[in-house]
């Protein structure tokens, strides 16, 4: 009797409170009689700030733009609008807005009654004269955005771009993507997009029947906050990529300098680039991304790791180094130079050296006629009658030095180059048989051989830190709070099983090869460069200017690799050009003295000099 009881008071109480609520909401709450009436509840989304970008310096290269885009509801917008004003006040015509609010309804993918967009990316001054009157304009609602912006249009291809995601994307994502979203599509934005995108955030809208919005359901309580991106460090010097930037100028080819003690990549420049702030204007981008596809230049193709290159005579310190360690060259043993070498054909050099008395002296007056000999010994280390085995071996090291295979760059695109070896000449011969005769010229960096120009300055890394590297990259670390949290992926040696004594003389040989050599252009006062030309030949027009080095001597600083197409002799303009480099690095600036080097350089137009010749570009 008594749980009976205790029963019917329960069913009292809980009638009375339903019954008290009720009259709460009817009579009492008139916030929630105005959002009974609303026709819809929007979950709208709230864009994060992506992550800026720092170089190594703590200069700012990436920043964020706001901006709007606005969307329409095409069922709710008014037939009778102004659109004359409306079209002032956002900086469009009437084509234009003819053009985009009459969408395809056929194809399903938008539709009457839901949003879609219809401008993006309104400057925030052109969005605030529209912002006052937009009441007048039923079914246009805006959301904030950020794209790129540039303080200093430098680093294009290593920076990237962002895109709007398509639908293989969105489909790929797992949920993390929608449409509308960007996402890094290109260089770095692309390698550490998990890192700058951030995390978007919501807000749950109450709208009326004419899509205005009358407030925000539950007064917030389920909305959330979005997260901007992680801030970014790399290693890009900026002053140093702007300067070489400029040095490029009206050339083709590309630069690639790194810190050899940790393998980050101080400048990175393909030529010509392009600006990037171009790439970030939505009703121009279409446009201007047109136009550098159709650039027979090719401004958008990134040549530091997609363009390959025979490496000429800096491959000559790779040869001296494995020959040595094979046990093939004595460094104290020379050859006599008459200016030509015959080995069923004849091979030339570029002078008549006459007596080469050691390895030093080859490496520093870039004598072909010792490496025809060389290489051929490599070669036949095993007998004539089995080069294969030779070059496999001499193959084996070259992997070691990175080539032959991708470095492993936190960056997209970067291809293999070519490393030959015995299968890979029996293929081509379609024989077992084939000889060391058929193949010296890859002595001197010629023939098959292919190097990416950031393979040609990690050799320079390599033989600078006198047997290991670093694999090049561009993250330094994530800034909190001016707190940079340092990367620890990237600090494995990859070592080369070559004796540190055989590095010893080639170093030495690269350092006379500037003081007295064939690249005096490149000494420095003060400064111990260590390097060595070469000259790439290039069956489609005038060879390739090529130059690589390392500075100072002992625990360099900086390695560079640097190609100018269709120059000529590597002293002619890639030596001038790393060297400035160099010293704008080390020094801060440029000596007085050696201005008129900086000046002849600046004022060399390589692209109109060969404009007759339609593909002057490496392989690609």
């Amino acid at each position: 009797m008594e749980n009976k009881k205790i029963i019917q008071i329960a069913i009292v109480v809980a009638g009375s409170v339903l019954l008290l609520q009720s009259l709460y909401i009817q009579f009492i709450n008139q916030s929630i009689r105005k959002q009974a009436k609303t026709a819809a509840l929007e979950k709208s989304i709230v864009y994060p700030a992506r992550g800026a970008i720092y170089d190594r310096n703590n200069k700012l290269l990436v920043y964020n733009n706001p901006v709007y885009d606005i969307e329409a509801i095409y069922r709710k917008v008014d037939p009778k609008m102004d659109t004359t004003r409306f079209c002032d006040l956002l900086g469009i015509d009437k084509q234009f807005f003819t053009e985009q609010l009459n969408q395809d309804w056929a194809s399903k993918k938008v539709s009457k009654s839901k949003p879609f967009p219809f401008i993006k990316r309104v400057p925030v001054t052109q969005f605030a004269k529209f912002q006052e009157s937009m009441y007048e304009f039923p079914g246009f609602s805006a959301t904030l955005r950020y794209i790129r912006g540039y303080p200093r249009p430098i680093a294009a291809h290593a920076m990237g771009y962002i895109s709007e995601v398509d639908q293989e994307e969105i489909e790929k994502s797992s949920g993390i993507y929608e449409r509308g979203d960007y996402k890094g599509t290109s260089g770095i934005e692309r390698a550490y997009e998990s890192q700058l995108k951030g995390v978007k955030g919501y807000k749950y809208l109450l709208k009326d029947n004419l899509g205005v919005t009358v407030g925000s359901y539950l007064n917030g309580s389920q909305d959330s906050s979005a997260k901007s991106g992680d801030e970014l460090m790399i290693s890009i010097d900026g002053d140093l990529q702007e300067y070489g930037e400029k040095l490029m100028q009206n050339k083709r080819g590309s630069v690639v300098a790194i810190e050899p003690s940790t393998g980050e990549i101080l400048a990175l420049i393909s030529a010509p680039s392009f600006d990037p702030n171009l790439l970030t204007v939505d009703r121009d981008r279409g446009r201007y991304f047109a136009a550098l596809l159709s650039d027979t230049l090719k401004p958008l193709f990134d040549r530091t790791v997609q363009a390959q290159y025979p490496p000429g005579s800096i491959f000559k310190t790779v040869v001296s180094l494995a020959g040595l360690q094979m046990g093939v060259i004595d460094p104290n043993t020379g050859v006599h130079c008459s200016g030509s070498y015959l080995l069923g054909r004849v091979y030339k050099c570029t002078h008549v050296h006459g007596n080469i008395p050691n390895l030093e002296e080859a490496i520093a007056h870039s004598c072909n006629i010792y490496y025809y000999q060389k290489i051929q010994d490599i070669m036949n280390k095993y007998g004539s009658d089995h080069p294969g085995k030779g070059l496999d071996e001499f193959a084996g090291y070259m992997r070691q030095f990175g080539l032959g295979h991708p470095l492993g760059l936190d960056y997209f695109n970067e291809l293999s180059g070519t490393i030959p070896t015995d299968k890979y000449y029996t293929r081509l011969y379609k024989t077992k048989d084939w000889k060391a005769a058929y193949e010296i010229s890859i002595g001197i960096g010629q023939g098959v051989i292919q190097l990416t120009p950031v393979q040609m300055a990690n050799i320079c890394a390599a033989i600078g830190n006198k047997g290991y590297w670093i694999t090049p990259h561009f993250y330094r670390g994530i800034k909190k709070n001016d707190t940079l949290y340092k990367q620890t992926k990237y600090v494995e040696h990859h070592t080369i099983d070559i004796d540190k004594k055989y590095f010893d003389i080639v170093v030495d040989g690269m350092e006379k090869c500037v003081t007295s050599g064939t690249a005096r252009v490149a000494e420095i006062k003060d400064i111990s460069v260590c390097g060595k030309t070469g000259t790439a030949q290039n069956p489609h027009g005038k060879d390739h200017s090529v130059f690589c080095a390392f500075a100072p001597k002992d625990h360099p600083k900086i390695a560079i690799a640097v190609i100018v197409e269709n120059s000529g002799f590597g002293a002619t303009y890639a030596a001038p050009v790393a060297s400035l480099m160099i010293e704008k690095y080390i020094k801060g600036a440029v000596d007085s003295s050696r201005l008129y080097i900086e000046d002849r350089v600046l004022k060399q137009d390589m692209i109109h000099v060969n404009k007759k010749s339609p593909d002057l570009v490496a392989n690609h």
